[in-house]
């Protein structure tokens, strides 16, 4: 028979241990397990991420990760000082990295950048459909625009002048309306990123100039890998979630492999994300893309001659060092 004695202190406390010995893995599973909000910026190299979010990728891993748009990199980075946002997807401009970096020393690791140039096309100078302007240096004394933040102001200056168009000025515009600007003719050009010149080439308003133009006239190659956009992770997020971070970064890895191995598959997800829709989600150049663990020192190397502009220009108020903001696995 059961006995009817009330339990005494000694069996409760025993119980009660055993209850929350069983509850543990369950909560911890739990606690492992955080929300991952990631800040993007509308631009085509970060198919890889929107690819992975809306293929589930991060889902089937488990994880719960919240897609944040901004409207420039500045704020993405901003959002991560913040503790707004653990990460960043690919696109994100990454001197604009190195200045949170610079704010808060260890603030963030590199795990995937976006290297492009002429073959893997990203950067370009674009003008209206029927302008008469053929090179850049004929841009000089001229009305140019450039997306918003510093990066892409210092970018669009220093090819200005070593395209040959010497020291200019450069307005700030949000990347949704440098096609509408040109068109209308409120500027003569804008440096801009895919999908831009897409859209316009596409509506038949512009044109592109010349692409690839951060490998050419800042890195003196037209083939060299321009780091221009990097995906990462707070510090702070992966000292904290280790295991959490090492599957995202491998959820995040499908993505690239399907921009690589099935780019048609993958480009519908440029809708919704950019300002390309439908059908035309077909006709935007590829980024190539490159995780920091399989970096060579030729790829460091080419990355820091980029930061090292910034820090020429007075934009960065110390040296950067490139290897030491890579994730290393």
């Amino acid at each position: 028979m059961r006995s009817s004695r009330p339990a005494t202190r000694r069996q409760v406390v025993i119980a009660g241990a055993a209850v929350a010995a069983l509850g543990s893995p369950a909560l911890l599973r739990a606690q492992a397990q955080p929300k991952i909000r990631i800040g993007f910026w509308p631009v085509a190299s970060g198919l890889p991420f929107f690819a992975a979010v809306d293929k589930g990728y991060f889902k089937e891993a488990g994880l719960d990760v919240e897609p944040l748009k901004f409207a420039s990199a500045q704020q993405v980075m901003e959002a991560m000082l913040a503790g707004r946002c653990e990460g960043s997807s690919n696109g994100t401009a990454s001197a604009a990295l190195a200045i949170g970096e610079i704010a808060q020393p260890g603030l963030l690791k590199i795990f995937c950048t976006n290297p492009t140039n002429q073959k893997f096309v990203l950067d370009e100078f674009i003008v209206a459909k029927d302008s008469p302007i053929k090179t850049i240096a004929e841009l000089k004394g001229k009305r140019v625009a450039s997306g918003p933040g510093v990066q892409n102001v210092v970018l669009a200056k220093t090819v200005l002048e070593r395209a040959g168009a010497g020291a200019m000025s450069v307005t700030e515009l949000p990347i949704g309306q440098h096609v509408a600007a040109v068109a209308a003719g409120q500027v003569d050009a804008c440096y801009t990123l895919e999908p831009t010149g897409t859209v316009g080439r596409l509506n038949g308003t512009t044109r592109v100039l010349e692409v690839g133009v951060i490998a050419k006239y800042v890195l003196g190659d037209g083939l060299a890998p321009w780091h221009g956009g990097s995906a990462s992770l707070t510090s702070e997020f992966i000292k904290k979630y280790p295991e959490v971070a090492k599957k995202y970064i491998a959820a995040y890895k499908r993505g690239v492999d399907l921009v690589k191995t099935k780019p048609d598959e993958a480009r519908p997800s440029l809708k919704g994300y950019t300002a390309i829709e439908g059908a035309l989600t077909g006709e935007v150049p590829m980024s190539d893309y490159l995780f920091s663990t399989d970096f060579k020192a030729s790829d460091i190397a080419y990355f820091q001659r980029f930061y090292d502009l910034f820090t020429e220009k007075g934009i960065f108020s110390r040296k950067v060092d490139v290897a030491s903001m890579l994730y290393k696995g």
